[in-house]
C-alpha cells in the first residue's frame, strides 16, 4: 500500500497495489493489520455505497460530529469523481484549507478522511460509484454539512452540479461553528 501525505495533517491518499492479468485486477483495499505497522490504526464499522447517475452530481460536504464522528476511507468502485476534504478543527494550522484529488475506478486511490474534516466529491461521468467505510455508524442527530461553495474549492466544473435540498440550504463555512477542535 503506498500511502502520500496531502499537506494537511491526518489526511492521506492510500493506493493499494493492484495485481492484475487477463481477466482483470485484484486489489487489497484494507488490511488493519498491515496499515497498523504503518501508523493507521482504525477500527471501521459501516460500509456505505453510492450511485449518482448524472455527471456533476455533488454531495457534500459534510461531517457527523462527535459523539459519533468519523473517519472515512473513500474510494471509486466505477466512474470518476473529484473527492475533496476541508480542515474544520479550530485551532488547525489548517482550517479552512482543502485538499481534493481525482479517485476513479482506473487508479485505484483512496482518500483517508479522518474525524474533524467536512467530505464531498463532485461525479465527474454518469453512473459513479462510491465505497467508503466509516469508524462510527451514521447518527441522523450528529449529521451535519456546510455549503459546497463557501470554501474555495475549484472543483474543476463549469455551471450549477446536482444537489440535494440538504446540501442546498447547507449554511456557509463563514457562518458555522465547527464543533471540531485541533488536537494536534
Amino acid at each position: 500500500m503506498q500511502i502520500e501525505e496531502t499537506g494537511l495533517p491526518g489526511l492521506k491518499v492510500l493506493t493499494p497495489a493492484r495485481f492484475g492479468d487477463a481477466r482483470g485486477f485484484f486489489s487489497e483495499s484494507w488490511n488493519k493489520r498491515r496499515l497498523q505497522e504503518q501508523g493507521i490504526d482504525l477500527e471501521f464499522v459501516q460500509d456505505n455505497h453510492s450511485l449518482s447517475v448524472q455527471a456533476g452530481t455533488l454531495r457534500g460536504l459534510h461531517f457527523q460530529a462527535p459523539p459519533h464522528a468519523q473517519d472515512k476511507l473513500v474510494r471509486c468502485g466505477r466512474g470518476a469523481l473529484f473527492d475533496v476534504a476541508v480542515d474544520i478543527r479550530k485551532g488547525s494550522p489548517a482550517y479552512g484549507k482543502w485538499f481534493g484529488i481525482e479517485l476513479t475506478a482506473e487508479n485505484g486511490k483512496q482518500l483517508l478522511v479522518p474525524k474533524g474534516f467536512l467530505h464531498g466529491f463532485l461525479t465527474r461521468v454518469a453512473e459513479t460509484e462510491v465505497i467508503y467505510k466509516c469508524t462510527d455508524y451514521y447518527a441522523p442527530d450528529c449529521d451535519g454539512a456546510v455549503a459546497w461553495d463557501s470554501c474555495g474549492i475549484d472543483w474543476g466544473f463549469e455551471g450549477r452540479p446536482l444537489l440535494s435540498e440538504k446540501d442546498a440550504a447547507a449554511p456557509r463555512l463563514a457562518d458555522f461553528d465547527s464543533p471540531f477542535v485541533w488536537e494536534g
